[in-house]
């Protein structure tokens, strides 16, 4: 959905408990870091992809335009979750222009939504690999009122929605601009506050995706419940525990018992990706999000997967301006940023 004709955007990345916003200059073999931000969100105001309060959020995110003097307008933004279905199909060998004149019936098949209720969406992968007179297409349906609730609340904050994308691709596409990813087998992982998006990848095209409501909130709602404190509280225990109001031990237990239930998740994702593609590894995980920073789910993850674990670094071959930018704050907040990377380095006109 495009609406701007200038091709810069800004990427804005609006998750449930703090909103991103990236600028980058891209020219030919080159991206240069020119703003990044981010700012917390009050819990509740997002909840698994709603907004409750438009008016609240868009508030918070004038606010952060304006701590990083910011004056693009146009911006990229994202969504995921349930309202979002992506899938990977199969369909007889045609043209773009035909498909795009077939594409709800063939939708019809694949999407648990009233037609009428989704956008559509699809983009050409090749030719089938078990059927040379069938073509891959990555098929995706949003539902409308998700996405006119973000187009209102991005123009309600003063701002041009130039494109709405969805989370798992922006980060596929921060992941590919830096790194290498010819013949590899792998899955991004993004482990938010309040949901976890997989995408695995087979020489850089997509073959897998699962959106799963687990994430950090978790362990701030164990913690909460355990203390009888806030949500709020809980996440300041879970960053900077002192050891006065619950032992070192005692979180520690419930930081693990909640990464055991994402790794518990993430396997069965990867089972079914092996039942499908029996003869394929996966040798590396790349993390995203807030959970990437958590030691004890990088390790576990590592062993239950028998896979490489790192946190993914999308300022790796993005040139960044050592006076502006502090390498010590973006090291600390890449996993989180990675969405937000991934739209910023997108254009008005890309497919």
């Amino acid at each position: 959905m495009l609406f701007a004709k200038k091709k810069d955007v800004v990427g804005l990345d609006i998750g449930s408990r703090s909103i991103k916003v990236g600028e980058v200059s891209v020219g030919k073999n080159k991206y240069v870091l020119k703003k990044f931000g981010m700012i917390d969100l009050a819990p509740g105001l997002i909840e698994d992809g709603n907004i409750t309060d438009p008016l609240q959020v868009a508030n918070v995110i004038k606010q952060l335009y304006k701590a990083y003097n910011i004056k693009e307008e146009n911006v990229a933004v994202s969504i995921g979750g349930y309202s979002v279905i992506v899938k990977k199909i199969n369909v007889q060998t045609m043209t773009e222009n035909q498909l795009q004149d077939s594409i709800h019936m063939e939708a019809e098949q694949y999407i648990p939504f009233d037609m009428n209720d989704v956008n559509i969406d699809f983009q050409i992968l090749g030719e089938s690999e078990s059927n040379p007179n069938q073509m891959n297409v990555i098929l995706v349906a949003a539902k409308k009122e998700m996405v006119n609730n973000y187009i209102n609340l991005v123009e309600m904050a003063g701002l041009n929605p130039c494109i709405i994308d969805v989370d798992a691709f922006a980060l596929q596409n921060v992941y590919s601009i830096n790194y290498e990813t010819e013949g590899e087998n792998v899955a991004l992982i993004d482990i938010g506050a309040g949901k976890t998006s997989l995408n695995i990848l087979k020489n850089n095209i997509s073959v897998f995706m699962r959106d799963v409501s687990l994430g950090c909130k978790q362990i701030n709602q164990e913690i909460a419940s355990v203390l009888g404190c806030s949500l709020e509280e809980a996440e300041q225990i879970k960053l900077n525990n002192t050891g006065e109001k619950i032992s070192r031990d005692h979180l520690k237990k419930i930081v693990t018992a909640v990464v055991s239930d994402w790794c518990d998740e993430i396997r069965r994702a990867l089972d079914f990706f092996y039942s499908t593609y029996p003869e394929d590894q996966i040798k590396k995980i790349i993390l995203s999000g807030g959970g990437a920073n958590i030691d004890e789910f990088r390790t576990l993850l590592a062993e239950e997967t028998f896979a490489d674990v790192e946190a993914i670094n999308p300022f790796k071959k993005i040139e960044v301006d050592t006076d502006r930018f502090e390498n010590s704050y973006l090291n600390a907040i890449a996993p989180q940023a990675a969405i937000c990377m991934g739209l910023a380095l997108r254009k008005v006109d890309d497919k």
